[in-house]
């Protein structure tokens, strides 16, 4: 019988540091799931060291040239390609909706956790989450002059050269964030410790919650809660609707390319492994990679095996799915090795398709999840991943 293989997350030695738990809420059902599993993801990314692209070390500097599905030949037998894609997408192209915002303050909402908290002044911003989404929506609705510092997961260049709020990977520091005076602060509990996020309330910040969850189901909700916290409600509208615009045309392509009938689309599974901690997780229904894989034309397998939200994998879970491929972080995959140090860690992977063929998908860790104005072009480098990969 194969051998079990659990995940270990060690304790931090600090002992004031706790999760990244907000305060009770009156949110429950699905929406506390999900904002529960980006807190947990948060927590596994901890972990062990996160590479970014701060760091020299994090990647080879290339990025990945993606056509436009539309634009390519897709296989006639998708699960004839055999080995590694490894995808880093370029830079973001930013354009404003609107040049020369003007905000309307004070704005007063009540936030994602059920909070109300009025903005009275956006001259300084932090946008922070776990995958930088929060931050380039900032600059998309037009405001990325008044951003005074950044995250680690938010790296394109017109950010690059404001100073960092977060440590030791994803960690938030008050120190950092109070040095810089913030008018307002937009998160969404992707980042801890929450006790920073108490202390800056505690110091008279705004903090705005904003929605946790990253999907197509709330591209527009996640842009306007942004939006109108920062006063510019009219460029919000606008921000929303160009980015479901650009959704629909990825999801037509995907259509209209991948196989209509379930045998025919590729079973997938993502794995999110941090090989230096030991974490090694398949993530399932309910954490927002189910949602990805489906969008991007393939067939996501925890539905059909029973696994939920994000429970660390075993041979048994592996050998349930019989992936086609399988969908990681670049950094998870280097953290072990590649594909042979993946399939020395979990031998029953390759009594699956997608381990005899080493068939892996590996998308920058800060691209593959977050949603947000990088969702069409995350779900195309995935469909072209799955069914022209040949043309990367």
């Amino acid at each position: 019988m194969a051998t079990t293989v659990v995940a270990v997350i060690p304790r931090t030695p600090d002992p004031m540091r706790r999760p990244a738990t907000p305060r009770p809420t009156r949110r429950t059902g699905r929406a506390t799931a999900v904002l529960t599993g980006l807190a947990a993801l948060a927590a596994l990314t901890a972990c062990g060291p996160v590479l970014s692209q701060d760091d020299p070390d994090s990647s080879s500097g290339a990025t990945t040239s993606v056509p436009r599905l539309s634009d390519v030949t897709p296989l006639e037998d998708p699960r004839s390609w055999r080995g590694v894609l490894d995808i880093d997408l370029p830079d973001p192209v930013l354009d404003p909706v609107d040049d020369d915002p003007r905000p309307a303050l004070p704005a007063t909402v009540t936030d994602a956790q059920g909070t109300r908290v009025t903005v009275e002044d956006a001259s300084r911003i932090l946008a922070l989450d776990v995958y930088g989404t929060l931050s380039q929506t900032v600059f998309e609705l037009g405001l990325g002059d008044r951003v005074v510092g950044r995250d680690v997961s938010s790296s394109f260049p017109e950010i690059a050269d404001r100073p960092l709020v977060t440590q030791n990977g994803h960690e938030l520091s008050a120190e950092a964030i109070l040095a810089l005076d913030p008018t307002v602060v937009l998160t969404d509990t992707s980042l801890g410790p929450w006790d920073v996020m108490l202390q800056l309330r505690d110091a008279g910040v705004p903090v705005v919650v904003v929605d946790s969850h990253r999907g197509l189901d709330n591209l527009s909700s996640l842009t306007q809660q942004v939006a109108d916290a920062l006063g510019v409600p009219g460029a919000g509208r606008a921000l929303a609707r160009r980015l479901e615009e650009q959704a629909a045309a990825a999801t037509d392509d995907i259509a209209a390319a991948a196989p209509q009938d379930l045998a025919g689309k590729l079973r997938t599974i993502f794995l999110y492994v941090r090989g230096q901690a030991g974490v090694y997780y398949m993530f399932g229904q309910g954490s927002g990679a189910d949602t990805l894989i489906e969008a991007a034309g393939g067939y996501d397998v925890s539905g059909e095996i029973g696994w939920k939200g994000m429970r660390p994998v075993n041979d048994e879970g592996l050998i349930a799915a019989q992936p086609d491929v399988v969908v990681m972080m670049r950094h998870g995959l280097e953290s072990v090795g590649g594909a042979d140090g993946l399939l020395e860690r979990f031998p029953a992977l390759a009594q699956t398709p997608a381990g005899e063929n080493e068939r892996i998908v590996a998308v920058d860790d800060d691209q593959v999840l977050s949603f947000g104005p990088r969702t069409a072009d995350v779900l195309n480098a995935l469909a072209v991943a799955f069914y022209a990969p040949d043309a990367l």
